[in-house]
C-alpha cells in the first residue's frame, strides 16, 4: 500500500471554473483535496489534517495577520513581512493559563493522581501508587519569559529550589523575586533538577532540544513537563528513555502528532501523563485572545499606532512554513496570511 498523499486545502475563488476543474485533476494526482466551502462546515476535522494551501487571487490590500495565540512558528514571518504586511500575536493572553496547566501536570504527574483515579472504585491504596514530594523539590525551567517567570512564581508557593535556563538572564530583581538561580549551560540544569519543565518557543535552535544526550544527563527520578511545542522534544529519544527507566516519567500537553495514534507506546505508560494542548484553553485565556487580536488588527490596519504585540523576523530566523505548496510566487503571501486567519488546527 502507498503512502497517503498529504491533504490540501483549495479555494474556489479567483479563478475560472474551467480552470478550476484542471487544476483539481493535476492536484488529485498528488494531494486529496478538499475545498473551503467543505473546509468551513466542519474546520476542526478537517484543519489538523491540512498541509497545503491552494489560492488562486491576490489580496495586495491585506495589512495584517492577527495570529491567536502566542506561537508563530507555523508562519513564515520573513516572507509575509517583506511583503509590507504586519505579523501580530497575543503572548501574554495564555500566560497565566498555561503556567497554570504546567504546575497541574507536574502535580499530577508526581502525585499519580490519574491512575489513583483508576484505583478509587476498588477502594484500595496499593503501594505502587506512592508519588513523589513535591515540596522542597527543585524545578528546573528551561525558558525564562513570560510564562516561565509565572511557573517559578507558582512553584515558589511549594518552596521549591528554583534553577532556570534562559538565552538571556533575569535582572538580579526578577530572580531575587522568584528565588530563581541562573544556569548559563542546560546541562547543569538538567542533571540538578527533580523537575525539568519546557517552557520555550518552537525556533530552529530549540527543535530537538531534548533529544538522547539532554534526557541521558536527568536524574533517574526526573519528570519532564513540556507546555511548550512537541518537536522542541525528540519524541523517539522520550519514548526510549521512558522505557529504560533514563528518567521517571513525563507530563505533556503537547505531542507530536497533536493526536497521537492510538498504538502509540506513550499512551500506554503508566509513567506519562498526556492532554491534548489545553494550556491555554480556559474563558479568560480565550476571551483574552479575541480581544487581544481585534485590537492588533485594528491598530495595524485601522489606526496605524504602534502595536505592542508586532512580531518581526530575526536575523537569520528560517520559520517554520505552512504552506509546502503554492500556485505561484506571487500569491504565496496572501497564502501565508490567509492560513493564519483561519483556524486550521486548535490553539
Amino acid at each position: 500500500m502507498g503512502k497517503e498523499k498529504p491533504w490540501a486545502l483549495v479555494s474556489e475563488e479567483g479563478v475560472d471554473q474551467s480552470l478550476l476543474d484542471k487544476l483539481r485533476d493535476v492536484l488529485k494526482q498528488h494531494f486529496q483535496i478538499i475545498s473551503r466551502r467543505e473546509f468551513l462546515q466542519n474546520p476542526q476535522l478537517h484543519g489538523p489534517k491540512i498541509q497545503a494551501l491552494f489560492v488562486w487571487s491576490l489580496r495586495p490590500a491585506a495589512e495584517v495577520v492577527s495570529n491567536g495565540g502566542a506561537g508563530t512558528d507555523h508562519l513564515d514571518v520573513p516572507l509575509i513581512t517583506s511583503r509590507g504586511v504586519k505579523v501580530t500575536n497575543t503572548p501574554g493572553a495564555v500566560s497565566n493559563s498555561t503556567a497554570d496547566m504546567a504546575m497541574a501536570l507536574l502535580l499530577a504527574s508526581a502525585r499519580r493522581i490519574v491512575e489513583s483515579l483508576k484505583t478509587a472504585e476498588d477502594n484500595i491504596l496499593p503501594r505502587s501508587l506512592r508519588g513523589v514530594e513535591v515540596t522542597g523539590s527543585t524545578l528546573g525551567i528551561v525558558g525564562m519569559g513570560e510564562i516561565g517567570y509565572k511557573i517559578a512564581q507558582r512553584s515558589k508557593g511549594f518552596d521549591m529550589k528554583i534553577l532556570y535556563h534562559n538565552r538571556t538572564r533575569r535582572s538580579a530583581e526578577a530572580e531575587r523575586a522568584v528565588g530563581a538561580t541562573y544556569c548559563r549551560r542546560l546541562d547543569d540544569l538538567l542533571t540538578r533538577a527533580d523537575f525539568v519543565v519546557l517552557a520555550i518557543s518552537l525556533t530552529p535552535d530549540t527543535t530537538g532540544l531534548i533529544s538522547h544526550r539532554e534526557l541521558s544527563l536527568m536524574k533517574p527520578e526526573a519528570t519532564l513537563v513540556n507546555i511548550s511545542r512537541d518537536l522542541v522534544v525528540d519524541q523517539d529519544a522520550l519514548v526510549e528513555a521512558l522505557q529504560s527507566g533514563t528518567i521517571c516519567a513525563a507530563a505533556l500537553d503537547v505531542t507530536h502528532p497533536e493526536r497521537l495514534p492510538r498504538d502509540h507506546p506513550l499512551l500506554a505508560m503508566p509513567n506519562v501523563l498526556i492532554t491534548p494542548h489545553i494550556g491555554g484553553n480556559t474563558w479568560a485565556a480565550v476571551d483574552s485572545i479575541a480581544q487581544t487580536t481585534v485590537e492588533n488588527a485594528l491598530q495595524a490596519a485601522v489606526t496605524g499606532s504602534p502595536i505592542p504585540n508586532e512580531v518581526k523576523p530575526k536575523g537569520g530566523d528560517d520559520n517554520f512554513v505552512l504552506t509546502r505548496a503554492v500556485a505561484n510566487q506571487e500569491c504565496a503571501w496572501w497564502l501565508v496570511a490567509w492560513s493564519a486567519l483561519i483556524p486550521l488546527a486548535p490553539f
